[in-house]
């Protein structure tokens, strides 16, 4: 079966560089990754894997140790003064020493000839996994603070199952410091429109919204002023 064209292979699927001398391992290789999704390019040797390399961006390379001339480890070594592209190092040298070798230059993982391809597909979709950035956690929905329940995006405080009437400023003001509990958010942010008088009718504001969930609003316990800066929310239990 031929193997896959590129073209027919999304443009954001991982590009995969297959250096080793063997034609026959680097044709069973780019049939096999191919089908497994990735696109392949392959080089013969590290001469002509660095020409690719300074034409084109690779998510991975899978590296034959035992090359004439410039060696995987040598070219390994040599990759890693320029880039941190991850390397799967791919040979017959299955001693221990040669293993913790291509670790030492940088390589992220090391796979002996014979192998199983389901093994290697694996092993490459681990490593492009690892290297994946972490999204950012999602904004929390909700935020509770001693007995009270606020719904952000809806603007609505509980306490148990009782809703408290809160006015629009009220609720966004209440978002503004529920967005991130125990950040000080400046008393100029709070006001909606950043005029002078707005800032000094945000004390005002902020005492309103104090009777409604505070026991005690001249020793708050929730929202809490941070002299001469704003105001954060404490969260309590």
């Amino acid at each position: 079966m031929a193997p896959l064209a590129s073209a027919q292979l999304p443009d954001n699927a991982p590009h995969l560089l297959v250096v080793d001398d063997d034609r026959r391992i680097r044709d069973l290789l780019s049939r096999f990754l191919r089908t497994e999704g990735y696109r392949v390019t392959t080089a013969d040797t590290a001469a002509d894997a660095r020409a690719k390399l300074d034409g084109l961006s690779f998510d991975l390379l899978i590296l034959d140790v035992t090359m004439p001339g410039e060696t995987g480890f040598e070219f390994a070594k040599s990759l890693r003064t320029r880039s941190t592209v991850p390397i799967l190092m791919l040979t017959a040298r299955a001693e221990k020493e040669n293993r913790i070798t291509g670790l030492e230059i940088g390589a992220d993982d090391y796979v002996a000839k014979p192998f199983e391809p389901r093994e290697l597909s694996l092993r490459i979709a681990n490593i492009l996994k690892r290297l994946q950035p972490t999204p950012p956690p999602a904004p929390a929905e909700t935020v509770r603070f001693g007995p009270f329940l606020f719904h952000l995006s809806r603007g609505e405080l509980r306490r148990g199952e009782e809703i408290v009437h809160l006015t629009d400023r009220e609720k966004d003001m209440l978002r503004l410091l529920a967005a991130e509990p125990g950040a000080t958010v400046p008393r100029l942010a709070l006001t909606g429109n950043g005029a002078a008088a707005g800032e000094r009718a945000v004390d005002v504001q902020v005492n309103r919204l104090r009777r409604k969930i505070e026991n005690d609003p001249a020793n708050p316990l929730f929202v809490q002023t941070v002299r001469g800066i704003g105001y954060r929310l404490v969260v309590q239990p």
